[in-house]
């Protein structure tokens, strides 16, 4: 999963941007509003942590300026501000959910997951047929045998699976999976594709491919 840090402390933001790497999230960092908000009107975020307190364009301007744009992405506020007309603001507006610095990485990680699975699938183990895959632990199982994936083959599985039998584009996937300012091949969602391919299918026989091309158009999996 993607999200996007709109954080001015540059100390927290590589901090936040680390963790949830660890946690094998996709994540881009903008230290100021206006950067901030161009990213959330551009690309296709699962989640934004927003912090208020934000040089050049603050972080209630930028969540009024999405919303009334009808970009609905789920953002969570970060900031030192804990009063409770504070709070109240920032929900009216369109937050989706609060927390008051200092926090723990843990509160932060379980509701941005929690925001997400609301957004995209109640279930918090995500199944296709005999393929599943846990986004808390980070174990993927065919017929309960353990696959294993590297992050990218993780973040793009995981991707294809919340959007199950939806055809995603090769541009989709890559501005999904891989950072904002990523400098790779052109052919590298082709490749990783066939990788999980080789490793979720494969082994399974021609007749249960999960994983399908829709010619010039894209890939799905249902």
């Amino acid at each position: 999963m993607k999200i996007l840090i709109i954080e001015d402390e540059v100390k927290i933001a590589k901090s936040l941007k680390k963790g949830f790497e660890e946690e094998m999230f996709t994540v881009d960092s903008a230290f100021d509003g206006e950067q901030g908000y161009e990213m959330a009107k551009k690309e296709n975020y699962d989640a934004i942590v927003l912090d208020l307190m934000l040089p050049k364009m603050d972080g209630i301007e930028i969540l009024e300026m999405l919303r009334e744009n009808n970009i609905f992405t789920p953002v969570i506020i970060l900031t030192a501000k804990d009063s409770v007309a504070d709070k109240i603001n920032g929900l009216d507006i369109g937050a989706d959910d609060y927390l008051a610095k200092p926090f723990s990485f843990e509160e932060l990680l379980a509701r941005i997951r929690s925001l997400i699975r609301r957004a995209t699938t109640h279930e918090k183990i995500l199944t296709i047929n005999n393929l599943e895959l846990n986004p808390y632990t980070h174990i993927v199982t065919r017929n309960q045998n353990q696959i294993s994936l590297s992050a990218k083959e993780f973040a793009m599985l995981e991707y294809l699976m919340r959007r199950k039998g939806a055809i995603l584009s090769e541009k989709q996937i890559f501005s999904h999976v891989w950072d904002y300012d990523a400098d790779v091949d052109s052919n590298v969602v082709a490749a990783h594709i066939k990788n999980l391919r080789q490793k979720v299918d494969k082994p399974y026989g021609g007749k249960n491919k999960l994983i399908k091309t829709v010619r010039g158009l894209g890939y799905k999996i249902e």
